[in-house]
């Protein structure tokens, strides 16, 4: 029995002992030194046991990028304009942008989606519109998004990767003051500190950067009582980030590799994981970002990223580039040769 028609899917636990035994003997009786192999190895293990087999296969990975504005970029919490949201969703489908070219590269199918963009777009191949308003409102006046308009982005995610084919699902995002909102969601949810939580995202000086911080504290203030998870998400947007969390539970139902991607990605994973505990289980982070809050919001989730890169793009730039290093685990898993299969001698044999 499924629970599509619910906003918020049950999450099962998948953890199995028995699998993760078999698969640790797989890789274990690899011709190689016991261990040899590293973080491969454990990432092999994580995507066997989200994927349930021992022979795992990724199926038709899906990039997608989710995209809207900030009423709170009004207060100069970005060091660029909010006309950069729609520039760039129409970067990204004219095939410009780096998550494009990368993509490209590692044969990702890309959607990009319409959550919320103050700006009209042209129906195309690649552009799914979901739109909500045009942007969220001004968070440091009150809620960005209504309770109403929270829990359809919600399901707009959910809708969007019900009909995408694969097993595997990479997280993206455009959205100019967003980087504000993943702060603001990882200081309410995690406890912590918003200037702990609080880099200059798309670029600000150090002037700009404490104004941003001030702002936000602002913002903390003003919804004191939004502690809930819903409630903080509607209090702090944004549109793309709500329709992200859609995605990644509707992924986790579905029982997909979520690859998890910079900041603001990652800050739709923490809410989702914060509505239903076992989200985590499913995601794999592709990196570390230089975005300061980032390292705690993966330490938060229990996530250990697979680069360090110093990006601070978003797009989904992150999740591609690290997708070879998880094709790579399945086959490592599938088509490696073990001792006896290939006749070779064991360490002190």
């Amino acid at each position: 029995m499924t629970d599509n028609n619910q906003p918020i899917p049950s999450i099962s636990d998948i953890h199995d002992d028995a699998l993760a035994a078999r698969l640790q003997a797989a890789l274990d009786n690899k011709t190689k030194p016991l261990g040899a192999l590293g973080r491969l190895e454990s990432l092999a293990l994580r995507l066997g046991l989200i994927l349930g087999s021992e022979a795992p296969v990724l199926e038709a990975p899906q990039m997608l990028v989710c995209a809207a504005d900030h009423g709170l970029a009004a207060r100069g919490v970005s060091a660029y304009p909010s006309d950069v949201t729609w520039q760039m969703v129409e970067n990204f489908l004219a095939g410009g942008a780096a998550v494009s070219v990368l993509a490209r590269q590692h044969g990702l199918a890309l959607t990009v989606v319409d959550c919320g963009v103050r700006r009209d777009f042209q129906a195309r191949p690649g552009l799914v519109s979901r739109r909500i308003a045009a942007g969220t409102a001004d968070a440091s006046a009150g809620p960005a998004m209504t309770p109403a308009q929270c829990m359809q982005a919600i399901a707009n995610g959910r809708e969007v990767v019900r009909v995408l084919p694969g097993n595997a699902l990479l997280l993206g995002e455009m959205g100019i003051g967003n980087s504000s909102a993943a702060a603001l969601l990882l200081a309410r949810l995690a406890g912590l500190d918003i200037g702990a939580c609080t880099g200059s995202g798309t670029g600000l000086d150090a002037a700009g950067l404490a104004r941003k911080r001030e702002v936000l504290r602002e913002v903390l203030a003003l919804h004191a009582s939004a502690l809930a998870p819903l409630d903080a998400l509607a209090a702090f947007g944004g549109f793309e980030i709500a329709t992200l969390v859609g995605a990644v539970l509707q992924a986790a139902q579905e029982r997909r590799v979520i690859v998890v991607d910079g900041f603001i990605a990652s800050a739709a994973v923490l809410v989702a994981q914060a509505l239903q505990p076992h989200v985590a289980q499913r995601c794999v982070a592709a990196h570390s970002s230089a975005e300061p809050g980032h390292a705690l919001l993966l330490k938060h989730l229990g996530l250990e990223p697979l680069l360090n890169l110093e990006l601070r793009l978003g797009e989904g730039s992150g999740g591609a580039l690290a997708w070879p290093l998880l094709e790579s685990a399945c086959r490592i898993l599938r088509e490696m040769a073990s001792f006896e299969a290939a006749g070779v001698s064991r360490k002190g044999v």
